[in-house]
């Protein structure tokens, strides 16, 4: 099987969605309390009769690409089998845990069936992991990544940003590479006043994740493609979370004037930046970082997710959480960004070098 030599990718993956599995499972983290029930009685009570099937899938959804995260990370060290039962064991400690802390809030439930639909998804999900891995197809599609990527510090790491960044965009109840939510109703849709303020936005945000494809791959053609496809899958994912989440009238506000506008400009302010390289290229992201989070926390509202929730007629998931997690991702990438830039000085500075 091949594998690669620094296979970082998937363990940043994997650290990504453990904390965003930590926060969806303790959200609000607020108003702790002695449980009622000892967890063992939890574990010992007849399964949930409230349980509904769409529970069960939820949490085996969850769960599923935890455990195939789980498995890719730990073949690079084990044989097979022994990385689809730690794999296995691992999600099952991570359930539990999280139910155990559930107990000592009042607003979540602990339950045994969610321990149950939870390590079976993570079960299924290294089961995927185990088999695609040892696959030609898995090592050649692994390896024709390498090959369009730089080789050095950061790489992997900014692969793990770019795919942070589109979960985030994929919010149905935020504009098109917009960081505020909106909050219309139908009376309202003809007075909704454009704002500059949120075009800039949109287009400082496309600027960003453009710059990271820049500094990411080798060929300036393939990192314009990458960041062309991108913008189909965000706009896709946007279309297809709003059909299942929001309300009719609210079907397609995330492609509003200000996202438009942005859009274009954003577009513009890539293509003057695409002649730059080395340490230019990674100053000029590095300011651009900057002013999107002056431009978004101190002349921009992007504090307030509660108010999207009216546009929304899904009554099942979190998803007050999935807001606030959305806005918690988007406020951390451009500080994230600045990480990135430390890990890949180095590589930036020889890259340079090898310009001149």
């Amino acid at each position: 099987m091949f594998v690669p030599r620094r296979a970082l990718l998937r363990r940043y993956l994997l650290a990504c969605y453990v904390l965003m599995i930590i926060y969806a499972s303790l959200s609000p983290f607020a108003d702790w309390q002695a449980p009622t029930i000892s967890f063992w009685q939890v574990l010992a009570a007849p399964l949930h009769q409230a349980y509904t099937a769409f529970d069960a899938l939820t949490n085996w959804l969850a769960y599923l690409p935890l455990g195939l995260l789980l498995a890719l990370t730990l073949m690079l060290r084990y044989r097979v089998g022994h990385s689809l039962a730690l794999a296995t064991l691992a999600a099952f400690l991570l359930s539990a845990s999280m139910e155990f802390m559930q107990g000592y809030l009042p607003s979540r439930a602990s339950a045994n069936i969610d321990l149950l639909t939870n390590t079976t998804g993570a079960f299924c999900g290294a089961l995927v992991a185990v088999s695609i891995a040892p696959q030609g197809g898995f090592a050649r599609i692994t390896q024709w990544r390498i090959d369009l990527m730089q080789r050095g510090a950061g790489v992997d790491f900014g692969l793990a940003l770019v795919l942070l960044w589109m979960f985030a965009q994929i919010n149905p109840s935020l504009p098109m590479l917009g960081n505020v939510f909106l909050a219309a109703s139908p009376a309202s849709l003809p007075q909704t006043a454009f704002s500059l303020w949120g075009g800039v936005a949109v287009a400082a945000n496309l600027w960003l994740i453009g710059l990271l494809l820049l500094t990411l791959f080798r060929n300036r053609q393939h990192a314009v493609a990458t960041l062309l496809l991108i913008l189909c899958a965000v706009a896709l994912g946007k279309f297809i979370m709003a059909a299942v989440l929001l309300r009719s009238w609210a079907l397609m506000l995330w492609l509003n004037g200000e996202a438009m506008l942005g859009l274009l400009a954003g577009l513009g302010l890539l293509g003057v930046s695409a002649c730059l390289r080395g340490k230019v290229l990674l100053a000029v992201m590095l300011l651009a970082a900057l002013a999107y989070m002056l431009l978004a926390f101190a002349l921009m509202d992007s504090t307030a997710p509660v108010g999207a929730m009216r546009l929304y007629h899904w009554h099942y998931g979190h998803l007050r959480n999935f807001n606030h997690m959305v806005q918690i991702v988007s406020a951390l990438f451009p500080l994230l960004l600045w990480l990135y830039a430390g890990l890949s000085y180095r590589r930036i500075i020889n890259q340079d070098r090898s310009y001149r």
